[in-house]
């Protein structure tokens, strides 16, 4: 950082612990503006990074939360990679928000945007993911952290599992599957297999210790370790899931769904089991699905996986195979 910006920011720290908020974000503002049109966006990042920061820690969620956004528009204008450092930045302006202020959100969208332009991750930076998704089950906001927890790092089924099971703590206790299934199945539908088995051990391990009443019974081979719960049926289903994915088995998956069938009609998980069927098995889809739904999953998949980084050099010619299944954790 130059002495020159040195120099205005903390002219503007000054005014900010005089409590004239509205002064320093307009000067830091003004300035910023005259670094972007010099195309000195090295400057207008230093400056508009430390008076968001400066504001966002004084309490005005409103106008760091502004600076921010302007400090993304900066990084799309210098076509900035989502390099350590960028990073660092946001995510040291995303853990100085005020607790549920609101404006987030945008800065939230705006940083997703930006990685997926400019990083290798079509979906955006997973890194990323992982803190906005913590940072919103830290809150309370289950939804967003599951969108955002979905497409994170190997540490996020953690936060994930976590977050399902303390929500499914004031629920009945036979509604277990259902939270589990808010981790596993996104998982599935985005191919990572690995994270949806990592999810799931993580959430029946919980449900044991927690729950020692209710009789698990372990079935265990040299490839798999299956936990079965007599009284949550759906439960199980999920386990089973994971090994025929692991096996590339479609009769076994037939077979379970059909074994299962009055227990996954109280579910109405069709739609999803109708994709997984598709991307792991091969069973076609029918023509007459739900476009809606057929619309989403285009949007989720985007015709990659988003763990998986960007093809430089190898354009993608006509239909893509089912992803492969990775061994269990």
């Amino acid at each position: 950082m130059s002495a020159k910006i040195q120099k205005v920011i903390a002219r503007q720290q000054s005014r900010i612990e005089e409590g004239d908020y509205y002064e320093a974000h307009q000067q830091i503002r003004t300035v910023a503006n005259r670094y972007v049109r010099s195309q000195d966006y090295t400057s207008a990042v230093d400056l508009l990074g430390s008076g968001a920061g400066m504001l966002l820690k004084a309490g005005q969620g409103g106008s760091g939360a502004d600076l921010c956004v302007y400090l993304i528009e900066v990084y799309n204008k210098a076509e900035m990679k989502p390099d350590v450092a960028n990073k660092a930045r946001l995510v040291s302006l995303l853990r100085s928000f005020p607790e549920n202020e609101p404006s987030k959100k945008k800065f939230v969208g705006g940083i997703t945007e930006w990685s997926a332009k400019y990083g290798e991750f079509p979906a955006g930076d997973p890194e990323l993911h992982h803190v906005i998704g913590s940072l919103f089950a830290e809150e309370g906001e289950v939804y967003d952290a599951e969108r955002h927890l979905t497409l994170g790092t190997s540490d996020s089924a953690q936060v994930f599992s976590d977050m399902e099971y303390d929500w499914y703590s004031s629920d009945e206790p036979s509604t277990a599957p259902f939270y589990a299934a808010r981790t596993v199945l996104p998982y599935l539908l985005i191919g990572n297999t690995r994270a949806a088995n990592k999810a799931l051990l993580l959430f029946t391990s919980k449900l044991s210790s927690s729950h020692p009443g209710l009789g698990v019974q372990s079935i265990s081979s040299s490839a798999s370790d299956i936990r079965i719960y007599p009284s949550l049926p759906l439960l199980n289903f999920l386990g089973l899931l994971l090994l025929a994915i692991q096996r590339g088995s479609a009769d076994f998956f037939k077979q379970l769904k059909s074994h299962y069938a009055s227990n996954l009609q109280e579910a109405q998980w069709d739609d999803v089991l109708a994709q997984i069927g598709e991307m792991y098995f091969g069973i076609k889809i029918p023509s007459q699905s739900n476009p809606m739904f057929d619309m989403m999953s285009s949007m989720l998949m985007g015709g990659n996986n988003p763990f998986a980084a960007k093809k430089r050099e190898q354009k993608s010619v006509g239909g893509s195979a089912p992803p492969s299944a990775p061994a269990l954790d």
